[in-house]
């Protein structure tokens, strides 16, 4: 079982890391990749009660990938954790198959309540970019996009891309919204540069006087 989610994962990076070099040297260098072998055997020492053992192999694989995913945590096959640095994956988080996940992504929680459903659901083909924030009980639909630098507290449906921080829709079951609060920002943004445009003509003409 160990080996099977060891190459369903190097073949997922293979398919999405476009500079992939071959299997071996994936399973040599990817941080991503050994932060799962680390996972996935401390893992199983989680689910047998042996759980003081697990953290301390969780904190292992932590200081030599510098990748945080907490033993109690449910990963599906074929997860690729690109580039890694600064990943943190909670305890109670639910990743499903063929999830991209890219540095700095966090899947926390918004509760200091050790009794429950603290951690993210994240669904099936889903991508998270870069830096990211999903906190809370929420569930990421299937095949839906995390933009980069977005905080998400909220669920989001199947086949969505969303971005920014506050969080905003782009699409919504593969088709795109027309989002007022985005349209609403830019024209403020161009309003104030042209307020201060005409600032500075006005002192310009002061000035001349």
């Amino acid at each position: 079982m160990f080996f099977k989610q060891l190459r369903l994962t190097i073949n997922q990076a293979k398919k999405k890391d476009p500079s992939a070099p071959t299997k071996l040297t994936i399973l040599l260098s990817y941080p991503g990749i050994h932060a799962l072998m680390y996972y996935r055997v401390a893992h199983f020492f989680y689910k047998i009660k042996w759980t003081g053992l697990a953290r301390v192999i969780s904190n292992i694989g932590r200081t030599f990938t510098n990748i945080d995913i907490h033993p109690g945590a449910t990963i599906g096959k074929g997860l690729f954790i690109d580039h890694g640095a600064g990943v943190v994956i909670g305890q109670t988080a639910v990743i499903k198959d063929n999830v991209v996940i890219f540095h700095g992504v966090t899947l926390g929680s918004n509760s200091t309540n050790s009794i429950g459903k603290r951690h993210p659901n994240i669904g099936n083909n889903v991508t998270i970019y870069a830096n990211s924030v999903l906190v809370g009980n929420i569930t990421i639909g299937d095949h839906s996009i995390i933009g980069a630098n977005s905080m998400v507290k909220q669920d989001i449906p199947e086949k969505s891309v969303v971005v920014g921080n506050p969080m905003r829709f782009i699409s919504i079951d593969g088709k795109r919204i027309y989002d007022t609060t985005c349209e609403c920002e830019i024209m403020r943004q161009e309003l104030e540069v042209l307020k201060e445009k005409l600032e500075e003509l006005q002192k310009r003409k002061t000035s001349e006087k």
